[in-house]
């Protein structure tokens, strides 16, 4: 099984995330994006970013949605925070070249 990189999305710019998402896809392992919150959009553009943009050959191999109960609200009652996984994978060209 391949080896992965998982980073989690957050507040810092897109393109800090691209590359560093860049970086173990060029090496053939995959990327898992995850985001929480308000971020799943973000997490999504970013991966849109490195299909489109970085790694054409991209494909995405899964995505998971779903939700967790996150912190208490100030009412006390537990509140539910939706969460996604992007799994991000690219042939590398070893496996292309043994083809």
């Amino acid at each position: 099984m391949a080896e992965e990189a998982v980073i989690l999305v957050g507040k810092k710019p897109l393109m800090n995330y691209v590359l560093a998402a860049t970086m173990p896809l060029a090496d053939g392992k995959k990327v898992v994006l995850k985001a929480r919150g308000r971020a799943i959009s973000r997490a999504v553009d970013i991966a849109e970013i490195i299909k489109r943009r970085f790694v054409q050959n991209a494909v995405y191999e899964k995505i998971n949605i779903g939700t967790e109960e996150g912190r208490v609200g100030t009412d006390n009652r537990p509140r539910n925070v939706s969460t996604i996984e992007i799994v991000v994978s690219a042939p590398s060209e070893k496996s292309k070249k043994s083809k």
